[in-house]
């Protein structure tokens, strides 16, 4: 980068990063480099599931279904998203999971702010 933009492939530039295209685990001053906000494009193959509930949440998340179908796990009740487009937006303190459908399932994720030490596992077999 050069001149203040960046152009690429999400599928391609997020693959080495689970995904995870923007924020503060990209390198200190490059474009991509975020404290404010993080992004995602998750691929997910049929019936995959996020390893571990993510709780003590202290962001903001907003997940837009892309192609697939995908169910957003909260201890109260279950998103469903099936046509591309939906989406659910979830703010701090909402325990939550996931599980892709039985689809190739692809999802936009964009969190705010953007901080350390939130990394879970991959997800579960």
């Amino acid at each position: 980068m050069t001149d203040g933009v960046h152009v690429g492939r999400a599928g391609v530039d997020g693959a080495a990063n689970q995904g995870w295209l923007l924020g503060h685990f990209m390198p200190k001053g490059e474009l991509l480099h975020s404290d404010d906000v993080e992004v995602k494009w998750g691929v997910h193959p049929p019936g995959d599931r996020r390893a571990a509930w993510a709780t003590g949440e202290i962001r903001t998340a907003l997940l837009v279904l892309i192609k697939g179908a995908f169910d957003i796990e909260l201890r109260d009740r279950t998103v469903l998203l099936r046509e591309p487009g939906d989406y659910v937006v979830w703010g701090p303190g909402e325990d939550h999971s996931w599980q892709a459908g039985d689809v190739e399932t692809v999802v936009l994720t964009v969190r705010w702010p953007s901080l350390p030490g939130w990394r879970l596992p991959p997800s579960a077999p």
